[in-house]
C-alpha cells in the first residue's frame, strides 16, 4: 500500500508518500508561498532535490502541482495516481471530539469545522488540504491524525483550569496539548531503544524547536503536557511567550491601548527569543551561537531562559509521575543541539543524570547520550510524525476492507 501524507499550513503543503510495504520514503517536499509572490515545489527523491518556481493560487493548486510532479518521467515516484491507496492528513486540533485516527467523513469535516475557533491559525489550512485531496483523489479513503489525540488521557487534575467551570461547559476551555504525534512516536521509540515496554516506563518527550512542548508519559499514556487551551503556554519557544502572568494581557492592553488581536499578535509572534532579544533572531542556532560567541548579551539570556524552563518542566513532571525512568530529546533543537541536551541536564543531576559528552557531541540521530550508571537515561530521537500518520491511514484503511 502507497499512502500519501499530507501536512496542509496556511502558506505550504507538505508532503510524503510511503511504500508500507517496508514503510520507505518514495518521495518528500514542500509546496511553499502558496497564494504569495515566489511559491515553489521543492521535491526530493533518491538524494535528488528539485526545485519549480510556479505560480500556487491555492491549495488546490498546490497539491495538483505535487501529483503532476508524482507522476513526472523524471522526478516521479509512480505511474498512476491509482497507486496513492489513501491519504493521511495531519490535523493540528481535533478538541475533546476525537482521541485517535479516524476516516475522514463528513461527520468528521462537520466536526473539524465546529473545533476551529479552538485552532484558527492551523484547523483552517488542514481543512483546505483535505476538501483538495477529496477533489483530487476521490476514490482514496482520508485519514485524520490529530496532534490533541495522543494527549485525552490527560487526567481532569492536568487539563482543567481553575478558572469558572461554567467557561469549560460553555467553551471547553481546557488543556489540550498539542506535538501529540511525535510524543506518542518518540516515547515508544525509545522504549525499543532501551529494550522495555513501553507500558512499564515514565517517560519525559521534550519536543524541542521552534515550537516546544514536554510531555509526561506514564506507562505509554500522555498524562501532563506543557502546552495548553493553546501552543502558546508553556516553553520560552521562538517566537511564542509561554508561561507567564496572566495578568500582563490586560495591563499591556490598558497601557498600550492594544485590541485582543494585537496583544494576541504580540505573544505569539513577537516574543519567546526573539522578543528578548529585541528582533535579533527567532531561530536557536542563531540565539546559540551568538550566546557562546559572546556577542550578544540578550541572547544569551534568551538561551538561558530557553534552557531553564525546558529543566523546570522536566523536573516538575518527574515529580508529577513520581519518578522518571528515561528523558528524551526529539525537534530541531532537541535533536540537533548538544549544547542545550548538556544545559537541560546540567540542573538535573539530583535525578541521578549523567551526560556522556562524547556520545552527546552528535546531531539528527538516535543515540543514548547518557553515562552507562545514569540512574535516568537520556536519549535523543528524531521524531517521525509522518510515519505514525501512514502507520495509522494503513491500519485504518486495512480495517474498511474486512
Amino acid at each position: 500500500m502507497k499512502v500519501l501524507v499530507i501536512n496542509s499550513g496556511s502558506s505550504s503543503l507538505k508532503y510524503q508518500l510511503f511504500d508500507m510495504k517496508d514503510e520507505s520514503v518514495l518521495c518528500s517536499g514542500i509546496v511553499e508561498r502558496i497564494k504569495l509572490d515566489g511559491s515553489r515545489l521543492i521535491h526530493k527523491v533518491n538524494s535528488k532535490k528539485y526545485v519549480v518556481e510556479t505560480p500556487v493560487k491555492d491549495h488546490k493548486v498546490a497539491l495538483k502541482i505535487v501529483l503532476d510532479t508524482l507522476l513526472d518521467p523524471e522526478k516521479g515516484v509512480i505511474k498512476s495516481m491509482d497507486e496513492i491507496e489513501a491519504v493521511g492528513h495531519r490535523v493540528v486540533h481535533g478538541g475533546e471530539t476525537f482521541s485517535g485516527s479516524v476516516l475522514i467523513d463528513e461527520k468528521v469535516m462537520k466536526a473539524l469545522e465546529d473545533n476551529v475557533e479552538l485552532a484558527p491559525l492551523h484547523n483552517p489550512p488542514n481543512i483546505t488540504g483535505i476538501v483538495a485531496a477529496k477533489e483530487l483523489l476521490p476514490d482514496a479513503p482520508q485519514v485524520g491524525v490529530f496532534d490533541t489525540a495522543f494527549h485525552q488521557t490527560l487526567p481532569e487534575k492536568a487539563y482543567f483550569y481553575a478558572i469558572p467551570m461554567k467557561y469549560y461547559k460553555k467553551y471547553k476551555i481546557r488543556r489540550y496539548g498539542f506535538h501529540g504525534t511525535s510524543h506518542f512516536y518518540v516515547s515508544r521509540r525509545a522504549a525499543e531503544i532501551l529494550g522495555k515496554p513501553v507500558e512499564k516506563l515514565k517517560t519525559i518527550t521534550c519536543h524541542i524547536g521552534n515550537g516546544a512542548s514536554i510531555t509526561a508519559v506514564k506507562h505509554g499514556k500522555s498524562v501532563d503536557t506543557s502546552m495548553g487551551f493553546t501552543p502558546l503556554e508553556g516553553l520560552v519557544m521562538g517566537t511564542r511567550s509561554g508561561d507567564m502572568d496572566p495578568a500582563i494581557v490586560t495591563f499591556l492592553q490598558e497601557k498600550e491601548g492594544l485590541t485582543s488581536k494585537e496583544i494576541n499578535d504580540i505573544l505569539n509572534k513577537q516574543s519567546g527569543v526573539y522578543g528578548i532579544t529585541n528582533g535579533f533572531s527567532s531561530d536557536m542556532r542563531d540565539i546559540e551561537d551568538a550566546a557562546l560567541e559572546g556577542t550578544n548579551d540578550l541572547a544569551k539570556i534568551a538561551l538561558e531562559m530557553y534552557d531553564y524552563r525546558i529543566a523546570k518542566y522536566v523536573g516538575a513532571y518527574a515529580a508529577a509521575m513520581n519518578g522518571v525512568d528515561a528523558i528524551v530529546f526529539t525537534g530541531g533543537v532537541g535533536e540537533n543541539s548538544p549544547y542545550t541536551r548538556k544545559d537541560v541536564c546540567s540542573y538535573l543531576e539530583f535525578l541521578g543524570i549523567h551526560i556522556d559528552d562524547e556520545k552527546n557531541n552528535m546531531r539528527g540521530k538516535e543515540e543514548i547520550i547518557s553515562t552507562k550508571d545514569s540512574k535516568v537515561k537520556v536519549l535523543v530521537v528524531p521524531t517521525n510524525e509522518e510515519l505514525v500518520i501512514a502507520r495509522d491511514t494503513k491500519k485504518i484503511v486495512e480495517s474498511l476492507k474486512k
